[in-house]
């Protein structure tokens, strides 16, 4: 059996450039720190798990590939150009064949128990998504072969919105989708507040 790949989408950890959103309320570099320890912290929970191989998928392209923040023993790889649909289905493609997992870098209560429990979908499943509580979605994932993802594949997924995962979900035709468990990503400090105040 093929060993698993998991995807890490980052972004340079750097003010301005992450977490535009939160940044209105919090500050831009407040915003830049807390995604700073958040992807920090993730990447201890999950990358170094010997059930699968973790690569970090990186935004921008030549800062990502040598910036001194992301750890040095993690495979890097370029996100490319495109929108996130475009550069998602790049990532899968370049992936090995077998079961292959893109996760979000801003999911403060993912752990590996998250990780195993999505690709596990993936043995009687064609594609599974890790759903959001905001129409989005944390993870997607496929099972493939030789082959690559259709052309079409998130081509009208309406981003940033309640109409992501549904949108996502329809991209991929007839194929079984599984779900995942749901988890919320950090958007805005109202995010971030309500997963404070969960935890």
């Amino acid at each position: 059996m093929t060993h698993p790949t998991v995807i890490v989408f980052v972004k340079e950890p750097r003010p301005g450039r992450v977490k535009t959103r939160l940044a209105r309320d919090i500050g831009r570099t407040t915003a830049a720190q807390w995604y700073r320890t958040q992807t920090a912290r993730q990447l201890r929970e999950i990358a170094y798990d010997p059930r699968w191989t973790a690569v970090l998928a990186v935004s921008p392209d030549h800062a990502g590939l040598h910036s001194r923040f992301w750890p040095a023993n993690i495979k890097r790889v370029a996100q490319g150009s495109g929108d996130l649909g475009q550069r998602m289905a790049r990532s899968l493609n370049a992936a090995p064949p077998g079961r292959a997992l893109i996760i979000g870098s801003d999911i403060p209560h993912l752990g590996a128990r998250h990780i195993a429990a999505a690709l596990n979908r993936l043995h009687h499943n064609d594609v599974v998504f890790g759903p959001a509580s905001d129409g989005g979605y944390w993870a997607v994932g496929v099972r493939k072969g030789a082959g690559t993802l259709p052309r079409d594949t998130f081509a009208n997924v309406r981003w940033s919105t309640e109409h992501a995962l549904e949108d996502s979900i329809a991209s991929f035709g007839s194929a079984r989708i599984g779900l995942a468990d749901r988890l919320d990503d950090v958007d805005t400090y109202a995010d971030l507040k309500r997963l404070s105040d969960r935890r």
